[in-house]
């Protein structure tokens, strides 16, 4: 159905319509969109303008959201004939086929070219104030950016989305009000009118991971002590299965790369041994091994009124560690960009993550 945006101005009792204008260029509007994505109804990152695919053409932009997932936006100034439909559904077609790697390469290409200092993972948590996720690409979504669509094409978007097919299509409006001008914007559909978008997940979405490389969340507070970590050289975790289970499942021989939230990473090293509750936690002192609940420690490990060995549900877990290199909790070191996670263990994959912590803390990789 044709859209029509009016904007009417209250000049006391009496409503003027604000005059329509035509559009800036689509370059202008390109420009807009990539300032203050919000215009389109969500924070996006773009990270790409006028990509090339390898048919020879050339995307508007390419942006991406909070979870990861792609969206494709093609613009159009004026009425777009229904032409414009198959050309996005064409680049769809093929954003959907792209690895992480390749996600990020053409992410990084944009930001050498707008913001030199930048790198994927740097603009993503500078936007969205968290690391990007391990699965990239797992969905993409298409918008046509225009000002109306003509019938036809109108019908066809209406029939794809029918069918669950990601895509849409959003309006703007133009309107001059002296030497004011306003943008105006409606979709052709509700987001909750349409299916959940297709899932285009394969394993290459998923960062690499080298079999090796885990990352500890080691939550220093009431419970336990970093320090005490460091010097009996262990890590653990508890007060809920849902808090230990994850640590639980570290192997013997993993190297862990420790991150303690809102701080930074303090340490690397080699677990030695299985998790184990903590009553029944063994360290090395002196060259033997000795019960962890009978050192001087700075913290409890305990969660409830109950002793931990009574309680598998409640009860902290201890892993064994041998240390590489660990510092204070004052000296982490963290940089934007960097990966961390609310579980408390888990495998490292992001190498933009594991390329700073081997350098920083001065750890040559085989």
């Amino acid at each position: 159905m044709p859209i029509e945006m009016g904007v009417w101005r209250l000049d006391g009792a009496t409503p003027r319509r604000l005059p329509a204008g035509r559009l800036p260029t689509e370059a202008e509007l390109e420009t807009f969109l990539e300032q203050d994505s919000s215009l389109l109804g969500q924070q996006l990152l773009i990270i790409g303008r006028q990509v090339r695919t390898p048919h020879g053409k050339w995307i508007d932009l390419l942006a991406m959201d909070y979870e990861g997932n792609l969206h494709v936006l093609e613009l159009k100034r004026d009425r777009t004939p229904r032409e414009v439909v198959a050309q996005i559904l064409d680049y769809g077609s093929w954003i959907s086929t792209l690895d992480r790697d390749s996600v990020i390469e053409i992410a990084n290409t944009h930001f050498t070219a707008t913001r030199a200092d930048l790198e994927f993972e740097q603009a993503f948590t500078e936007l969205f104030e968290a690391p990007a996720p391990d699965e990239l690409n797992e969905e993409t979504t298409m918008t046509i950016v225009a000002t109306s669509l003509d019938d036809s094409s109108e019908r066809i978007v209406t029939y794809l989305r029918e069918f669950g097919l990601p895509i849409n299509a959003v309006f703007f409006s133009y309107l001059e009000d002296d030497e004011r001008r306003y943008l105006a914007r409606s979709w052709m559909a509700s987001e909750a009118s349409s299916a959940a978008p297709i899932s285009t997940r394969r394993a290459s979405k998923r960062a690499e991971w080298n079999g090796r490389d885990w990352f500890v969340t080691f939550g220093d507070g009431d419970h336990r002590d970093w320090e005490d970590a460091r010097r009996y050289g262990f890590v653990s975790a508890g007060g809920g299965e849902w808090y230990s289970r994850t640590l639980r499942s570290l192997p013997v021989g993993a190297r862990i790369f420790v991150h303690i939230p809102k701080h930074g990473y303090v340490g690397v090293g080699v677990t030695m041994g299985e998790a184990i509750a903590f009553s029944g936690a063994e360290v090395e002192s002196d060259g033997q091994l000795v019960p962890l609940c009978q050192q001087p420690l700075a913290a409890d490990y305990e969660h409830s009124d109950q002793k931990p060995s009574l309680d598998a549900d409640l009860a902290e877990y201890v892993v064994p560690v041998r240390w590489e290199t660990t510092v204070p909790k004052s000296e982490a070191y963290w940089v934007k960009g960097m990966f961390a996670n609310q579980n408390s263990a888990g495998k490292l994959r992001q190498e933009f993550t594991l390329e700073r912590l081997l350098n920083h803390f001065g750890i040559e990789d085989e």
